[in-house]
């Protein structure tokens, strides 16, 4: 009993206090992980910024946000403590000591910083802790809660420990429980926000994800540029050969600048440049990127005779696995195929993006329900793209329209057969696509989230 009425009276002082007004103008944007590889929410913060709001920005500091967010006068970054070193005991005492741990520690910083009318919440990765504490943050100050749905945790979780693992079916219950609690939800695809009313009888705003304004088109001179300061650290940047027909030209591996004239062209015959990005975690996308760059054949189609370029293949990105893979990608020995994976800074992606000459995805979405945000940014930048099948990527990947879909290594290595013959002509396959993406005008975040996000925030507090 005595219990009990505790319990009674801390709720009953939470809703007392919910009835009061939020902080006229602040938001906190919560993420439980990496601010600088969680791209949607520094956006949030951004579009919330530009309409004069007080944001709080509260999450990991691993990697450095983007610039803009730094040096954004309305926006504080909040960092967390990331947990580390919790590794006494069996594997289920670890995640329940860390979710407790997490719970704990997210709670004290929400319950310290300036009382904000809206707690946007990304709610992957993780929603456990992450959803219950921003709730009952959200009592306490008077909050309305508003998730931001891009995938589900359980479903992660299952990748590792199968459907039917009680941690799954707890996971599972506890984001269709605490979900329900929220008074507004974003999602990233209409599949999703089917989903989430079907399983969840949770109503969501579909909010696809967007190309920020810097995500671009690289004009060539900034192409060079970016070019010449890789090729400072990678080999396949660098020339291959050099002509004695202008010695004084600066060249890298894609361009030269005349060296009187100081002006920039492509070099005739340049290798075709090919990104693809990774967190170096993910088991499906590891063991795609294993069987496409073990694929023997786009080298056989150039041994056969065809018409193809070199490749440069760019794979960025950073995590814990890179190293391994690495490893893995050291015993290659390919003639016509080069790979290196460069940790770009948060200003050279989207440079390198608008210089590349395809895109290759290769993420495979655990629910089936959520967008890679990496093919956005491509297609913000009028960069063709094929993206190995799920079930909704049809909602973004638009096949034979702007780029190409694939099942396996050996379909990739026909698509890449099929682009790049007789590159780098500018008619073909790979030039509609670029052209159909800049003649879609597709809208940007800002645009997106002011007609989706702003109305449910109010003009006024």
């Amino acid at each position: 009993p005595a219990v009990t009425g505790a319990v009674a009276a801390l709720l009953f002082l939470l809703l007392w206090r919910r009835r009061r007004a939020g902080g006229a103008g602040r938001v906190c944007v919560a993420v439980l992980g990496d601010l600088g590889r969680s791209p949607r929410m520094q956006y949030h913060a951004l579009a919330l910024a530009r309409h004069g709001r007080e944001v709080a920005l509260l999450g990991y500091l691993q990697n450095r946000p983007h610039r803009d967010v730094l040096r954004s006068e309305n926006i504080r970054l909040v960092p967390v403590a990331e947990l580390r070193g919790l590794r006494v005991g069996p594997k289920l005492f670890q995640y329940v000591l860390k979710v407790l741990v997490q719970s704990v520690q997210l709670l004290y910083t929400l319950l310290r910083i300036d009382q904000p009318s809206y707690i946007l919440l990304q709610q992957n990765p993780p929603g456990l802790p992450g959803i219950a504490v921003a709730w009952v943050a959200g009592l306490w100050w008077g909050s309305k809660l508003i998730i931001d749905w891009h995938n589900y945790g359980y479903t992660i979780m299952s990748l590792s420990h199968g459907r039917n693992h009680p941690l799954v079916l707890i996971a599972k219950w506890y984001e269709k429980l605490f979900g329900r609690l929220s008074d507004y939800n974003l999602c990233v695809t209409d599949a999703m926000k089917k989903d989430l009313w079907v399983n969840f009888k949770i109503k969501a705003v579909t909010l696809y994800d967007k190309p920020a304004s810097y995500f671009e088109e690289t004009p060539l001179d900034l192409q060079h540029n970016l070019y010449m300061k890789l090729a400072k650290d990678y080999e396949p940047f660098k020339p291959r050969y050099y002509r004695a027909v202008n010695p004084s030209a600066e060249r890298s591996a894609f361009t030269e600048r005349d060296g009187k004239s100081g002006n920039v062209v492509k070099t005739r015959a340049r290798p075709a440049l090919l990104i693809s990005s990774t967190s170096w975690t993910a088991p499906s996308y590891l063991s795609a990127l294993t069987s496409v760059l073990s694929s023997p054949d786009y080298e056989r189609f150039i041994k056969e005779g065809a018409k193809l370029p070199a490749l440069v293949c760019v794979i960025t990105g950073k995590g814990p696995l890179k190293d391994y893979y690495n490893g893995l990608i050291q015993k290659l020995h390919f003639k016509h195929i080069q790979i290196c994976t460069p940790w770009l800074e948060a200003e050279d992606y989207p440079l390198l993006l608008g210089s590349a000459d395809l895109g290759v995805c290769l993420h495979k979405s655990s629910s089936g329900l959520d967008l890679p945000m990496k093919v956005v940014d491509m297609f913000g930048c009028c960069l063709p793209v094929c993206a190995i099948h799920f079930e909704c990527l049809h909602e973004l990947v638009k096949h034979n329209e702007n780029g190409l879909i694939f099942r396996d290594s050996k379909e990739l290595a026909e698509q890449l057969k099929m682009l790049f013959l007789e590159f780098p002509t500018l008619e073909g396959k790979l030039h509609s696509f670029r052209e159909n993406l800049r003649a879609s005008r597709q809208l940007r975040w800002d645009e997106s989230w002011d007609r989706i996000v702003l109305p449910l925030l109010g003009n006024k507090e």
